[in-house]
């Protein structure tokens, strides 16, 4: 192990429960050890997967939320007994790998419910909420402290909780708690004072309008969270030990409008100042923790942050916190090994929070122990799988059923959390397979179908690995996309797979295989404009084309964001042009994602043109035509076309020929990744 990261390794307390190292896994939706939407119950992949990381030197490990009551039949979670009977008898196993579990509990979302597209019209609609309330009853679920707009619905209204609703959640926790102490969980955690969920949005005037006692001065804000520790603590006595998920800072401008790192704004939820004095109020509660970052889903980015935010982005002010407080406190959000390493050693904080890094790749602390950091899988933070909550002007949550289900699955491991639906064998029958294309697809194959035992070669006609990648992986805020392709390439070498460079495929009748897998991408999409020859297509920029100052983006999803993005980064003047009534309309793109492009270009004032589309491209300037016919002008020195790919297999399908990734349909990381072990496990 590098000697700079022993403080990570050394042991800390919280209350009398020793923890044998500084690592963390923190909670994630969809991971909870009672199962997420469906009837409360023990929950084998979870608790496979947390077995897993265990077993690989994490320290304190926390799964995801545990609802009070299930989202779907609305049972309260204490009177499932056989699911504790279960978590009992796996506790004695799990407390064999050395590492401890808290349990993490919820109130649940209030206005920040993540409402399906589908069931909005549930809430606006009294008579059909009604009558599907015994299965779904998705009033409570976004019941809030005041009547509060919908963050993910911004025309719905969530109606007031009652005292009774509170009260009876109090009990739950209480009781819930005394269940998960009686069954060998070593503490819980109370979700949130953190992220603008239920509680937290208890805890900040700008969503707390009451005049009872839960509302009005800082105490009343703060006493859903403080009853809550109390009857915990009445109930699994003093020396249980009691986190609670924090955010330190709202960093929230308005409703759905977050703060920027280093932005200067004015603070509607809560200040660093009123946390300095409700950080040591929760502790004097009877809190044992603060397992805290920053954010609210207003500022949904902070708390999930994106490839855009810094490393370690929640540091500074969770640093701060720790000197108000006598308990330990955890940070979470992009966190850096040897950063933590030192902000531990100094005292500024307790220990490392890393929640996703988890999904792709769960022996990475034991790389970290053995020296192998260059053989850890690195999160890239694209949110493609385990949080694909999509948001768009007109649109609540366009998430798919199936994820909503199944969350923090990962998009660059499809065996995570997968119910064995990835499990592979090795191969009946030992093949040769030609693999055309050396992108992420068919390095991904390669890798499946070696590992399975097959005989693989790559075809790639560059003189390179990673296909266009290496354009997507270009900008600076892309540092994980590049060190992703670095892994690649040193698992490629390390299998020792036979890779032919500057070989172009024609004829692949030539190929001597027994079987091909045809992974040659996409080429850009080609739309009529007068002038087009004038412009420059997406990946030729990213590959270092030149450009001029101001530079029209036609095309507005998540590509030509990030173009103009990096455009502006480099001191550019980008502007975008977009035929749909909004930014990135793409179901599946995490809008803690996509609401961090929105509010950069809305704070830096990058023109947007929506509802619009571009009819000439001249030498210095573009004209565009809005939906009212209206005709506009725009100078631009260049102009980049980012409409988009149309999927380029040289073969068509058959028994022999398999077509992956985005030659078979243009997706992204995770729908070639995943198309490639749905082909590569059953050959």
């Amino acid at each position: 192990m590098n000697k700079q990261l022993k403080p990570l390794f050394s042991p800390w307390k919280i209350g009398n429960v020793e923890i044998k190292n500084r690592i963390v896994l923190c909670p994630m939706g969809g991971t909870s050890i009672f199962g997420w939407m469906e009837k409360h119950h023990f929950d084998k992949d979870a608790a496979d997967f947390f077995m897993n990381l265990a077993n690989n030197n994490v320290g304190l490990i926390i799964p995801g939320i545990a609802p009070l009551r299930n989202l779907m039949g609305n049972q309260w979670l204490y009177k499932a007994k056989g699911a504790f009977k279960d978590l009992k008898k796996y506790m004695v196993e799990f407390h064999k790998t050395g590492a401890k579990m808290f349990i993490q509990l919820t109130a649940g979302f209030g206005r920040s419910f993540s409402i399906p597209n589908g069931m909005v019209p549930l809430l606006k609609n009294k008579f059909l909420g009604k009558l599907v309330k015994p299965i779904f009853d998705i009033d409570r679920l976004c019941a809030s402290p005041s009547e509060l707009p919908s963050r993910w619905a911004e025309d719905v209204k969530c109606r007031e909780i009652t005292v009774k609703e509170i009260e009876e959640m109090v009990d739950a926790f209480a009781k819930t708690a005394k269940m998960c102490k009686d069954a060998g969980v070593d503490g819980v955690e109370i979700h949130a004072v953190h992220e603008g969920y239920l509680i937290d949005q208890f805890t900040t005037a700008y969503t707390n309008h009451r005049t009872d006692k839960y509302g009005g001065n800082f105490e009343n804000r703060y006493r859903f969270a403080t009853d809550i520790v109390k009857a915990i603590k009445a109930e699994c006595g003093e020396d249980y030990p009691v986190s609670l998920r924090y955010s330190v800072e709202s960093k929230t401008k308005g409703f759905c409008e977050g703060a920027l790192p280093g932005e200067k704004y004015k603070e509607i939820g809560r200040t660093l100042a009123e946390s300095e004095k409700a950080a040591k109020y929760l502790e004097e509660a009877g809190y044992d923790m603060l397992n805290a970052d920053n954010g609210t889903y207003d500022a949904w980015y902070w708390a999930h942050p994106p490839m855009y935010m810094p490393y370690n982005c929640n540091l500074e002010s969770v640093s701060h916190i720790r000197k108000f407080v006598n308990i330990p406190v955890v940070c979470a959000g992009r966190m850096e090994p040897f950063i933590a390493a030192q902000a531990i050693e100094k005292g500024e904080i307790d220990a490392m929070g890393v929640a996703r890094q988890f999904l792709v790749d769960g022996e990475w602390v034991t790389k970290l122990v053995e020296d192998r950091i260059e053989d850890i899988k690195p999160c890239i933070c694209c949110h493609n799988a385990c949080l694909t909550m999509s948001h768009y002007k007109g649109v609540a949550n366009m998430c798919a059923m199936e994820d909503s289900k199944h969350m923090s699955r990962c998009a660059l491991n499809p065996m995570t959390m997968d119910g064995g639906k990835y499990d592979f064998k090795p191969a009946k029958y030992k093949k040769n397979i030609a693999i055309i294309g050396g992108g992420i697809g068919g390095m991904e194959s390669a890798i499946v179908l070696t590992k399975r035992g097959h005989k693989v070669t790559i075809y790639e006609k560059t003189n390179d690995l990673g296909g266009i990648f290496i354009a997507a992986a270009a900008p600076s805020f892309k540092g994980k996309d590049k060190a992703l392709i670095a892994w690649y390439k040193r698992q490629m070498k390390l299998m020792n797979i036979d890779i032919k460079f500057n070989t172009e495929i024609t004829d692949i009748n030539s190929l001597d295989a027994d079987e091909i897998i045809v992974a040659t991408g996409a080429t850009p999409r080609k739309i009529k404009i007068t002038g087009i020859e004038k412009s420059i297509e997406a990946t030729a920029y990213l590959l270092g084309q030149e450009v001029g100052e101001r530079i029209a983006v036609i095309g507005g999803g998540l590509s030509g964001c990030e173009i103009a993005y990096d455009l502006f980064l480099k001191g550019k003047k980008p502007v975008i042009v977009e035929t749909l009534n909004d930014l990135m309309v793409s179901n599946g793109l995490s809008l803690a994602n996509s609401s961090y492009l929105r509010d950069f270009f809305k704070t830096n004032k990058v023109p947007v043109y929506l509802e619009s589309m571009c009819t000439e491209i001249k030498d210095k300037s573009i004209v565009i035509k809005n939906k009212s016919g209206e005709v506009k002008e725009i100078k631009a020195d260049s102009v980049i076309m980012a409409v988009g790919y149309v999927p380029a297999p040289i073969a068509k399908k058959s028994k022999k020929i398999h077509i992956i990734g985005d030659a078979n349909s243009v997706g992204n990381l995770r729908t070639v990744i995943w198309g490639a072990w749905d082909i590569c496990t059953k050959i």
